[in-house]
């Protein structure tokens, strides 16, 4: 079974909603979708902020957005005839990895991202060039990846934004971020490759499984044969999975986000313990890619 085609307006040259039944289709007959990238995939596992997630990428310039996630999931019909939807439950077992290297497979030599919804992909300079500019740039360098840091968005007011997700009060942590040096199974130290704290997972890190505690993605890739995404959000090719290339710093962004708010406020383990995420060293969080560079969570590299 293909695509199934919804018409928004019977008037000539309307865009149509392109919605696939299932991810077995999608991969099957997606490919002439993705023949132009870059492309973001949008990982949705819950309804909120679906839309202004969608939203944020489609502005940021990727040439398409695949949004993932289950059938009940409904999208804005602002954003609904300009992305492209799969029917794939995301909180099935080992969803991120089907998807992403189905994607990955599907259309090899193309920059690709993924995220969940209610994170925003930020870079240096966002504001002003588009994701196909710096990707671009990244190419020159003869890089293949970027390195992204996952920085926790949560509201400032628990009590009016019960899910912990205010776009309006969004505040951010400034200070409590660190590296470790990333060593393989046998202890030997992995050249350019750190491990990265920080956050929510750091401040309530009596709630989160060692393993989940990261904050570091490779989220940005270009795609290539026998290439796969691993489970720790890695890449199995150890280049990819590096912060810099060996001459020079990289260019480097942030992936904001309320996810880890979101699951420490539903978590029954957690969520009454917690009244407030604010702390001294919380400020909000200007939605601009300035802030982020001065507070050093991403940076331009040679890209000026």
């Amino acid at each position: 079974m293909g695509a199934v085609f919804t018409m928004l307006n019977e008037n000539e040259g309307q865009a149509q909603q392109m919605v696939y039944p299932d991810l077995k289709s999608f991969l099957a007959k997606g490919r002439a979708e993705l023949a132009k990238g870059p492309t973001a995939l949008i990982l949705l596992e819950d309804t909120i902020e679906v839309d202004s997630t969608l939203r944020h990428h489609l502005e940021l310039g990727f040439a398409k957005v695949v949004a993932f996630g289950a059938s009940d999931i409904p999208l804005a019909a602002d954003v609904a005839d300009q992305v492209i939807h799969v029917h794939h439950d995301m909180r099935s077992d080992k969803a991120l990895e089907t998807v992403v290297n189905g994607a990955i497979h599907l259309c090899p030599e193309q920059w690709l991202f993924y995220c969940y919804n209610a994170e925003y992909l930020f870079f240096p300079f966002c504001e002003h060039r588009k994701v196909g500019e710096m990707l671009t740039f990244q190419t020159e360098e003869r890089r293949s990846a970027i390195l992204t840091y996952v920085i926790d968005l949560y509201a400032g007011d628990l009590d009016t934004a019960v899910d912990a997700v205010s776009l309006e009060n969004a505040h951010l942590d400034t200070s409590g971020y660190y590296a470790l040096a990333r060593t393989d199974r046998d202890n030997t130290f992995l050249e350019r490759q750190l491990d990265f704290y920080g956050g929510l997972r750091w401040r309530f890190e009596e709630h989160v499984p060692w393993l989940r505690r990261r904050i570091d993605r490779i989220s940005l890739f270009k795609a290539a044969p026998k290439l796969n995404l691993r489970a720790d959000h890695t890449l199995n090719e150890p280049e990819y999975n590096t912060y810099a290339c060996p001459w020079h710093h990289s260019i480097t962004a942030s992936i904001c986000s309320f996810r880890t708010a979101k699951a420490l406020k539903r978590n029954p383990g957690s969520g009454y313990q917690i009244p407030t995420f604010k702390w001294h060293n919380s400020a909000a969080f200007a939605w601009n890619s300035q802030q982020l560079m001065d507070l050093g969570l991403m940076e331009p590299g040679q890209w000026f």
